[in-house]
């Protein structure tokens, strides 16, 4: 798809763009040697040498946040999706868990064990894929982490509220159907209950509920990008679908019998 995309260039704007593809200039190697395009050139060839770079940001440093979708199926192979877990919403609450999910392999992070690793472990990607980060888990991890988190960035609730997709991740999923199973009903505010039951009492259960509801989110964000990419592009005869992902099972399993327990202190 990004190879087609021109709207990221100066001046080009969807309608522009629109009427490129209905002339039948479908890719930058065909606006490239049009007679018709090329003041294009300049911005096309930087295009090329930073796709060939893999310079993602470039892209999503240009591109609308409805729009950034388009990067996705060029840096797929160095995507991770992310979540993050906190004890609030407010500028003094702090993280508590993360997960990272990169389509193969879970590396999740806990307040007082291992987060200092995750600054690190970040830097293996060149995509970050989220829902709702560019105004909650990205700040957060930038003014508690201290980490620059400079990589692009596709935020799966402008992409998903294109399509006609609105409110939070799991009203999202259920609209698209996903399932989350035993973790049905678990949401942010629970995760908050479940962090402090861990810290009261120690309890290894509810550490675990809740890195298993943190990775529910990141694996279920996969599920999300591709279905969003593919019904994004499918009027678009000349970009085709991407594949369905293999998927992967949560390798942490929710306490049913402790959050029945905690239920009665919350309200779903």
């Amino acid at each position: 798809m990004l190879t087609h995309t021109f709207c990221h260039l100066p001046g080009i704007g969807p309608a522009k763009e629109q009427q490129l593809w209905d002339r039948g200039i479908l890719t930058w190697e065909q606006a490239l040697i049009s007679s018709d395009t090329q003041a294009l050139c300049p911005g096309l060839l930087e295009s090329t040498d930073r796709l060939d770079r893999g310079d993602a940001a470039y892209f999503a440093n240009r591109l609308s946040s409805g729009q950034q979708y388009r990067l996705f199926k060029s840096f797929q192979h160095t995507a991770v999706y992310l979540d993050i877990e906190t004890t609030g919403l407010s500028p003094w609450d702090e993280i508590t868990t993360i997960a990272l999910y990169d389509g193969k392999k879970v590396r999740y992070y806990v307040q007082g064990d291992n987060m200092e690793k995750f600054e690190e472990d970040i830097k293996d990607y060149g995509l970050i894929i989220t829902f709702n980060g560019k105004t909650f888990d990205l700040p957060f991890l930038r003014s508690r982490l201290n980490c620059k988190l400079d990589q692009a960035h596709i935020d799966l609730r402008y992409v998903l509220a294109g399509l006609g997709f609105k409110g939070g991740l799991k009203k999202c999923e259920k609209a698209m159907g996903i399932n989350r199973g035993d973790l049905d009903g678990v949401d942010g505010s629970f995760a908050v209950i479940l962090w402090h039951e861990y810290r009261k009492t120690g309890n290894s259960h509810a550490l675990e509920t809740l890195l298993a509801y943190n990775i529910e989110d990141v694996i279920n964000l996969e599920t999300l990008m591709v279905q969003a990419y593919n019904m994004k592009i499918r009027e678009m005869d000349f970009v085709g679908p991407l594949p369905d992902p293999a998927g992967m099972v949560n390798p942490l399993s929710p306490d049913l019998n402790l959050v029945n327990r905690l239920r009665p202190s919350f309200c779903f």
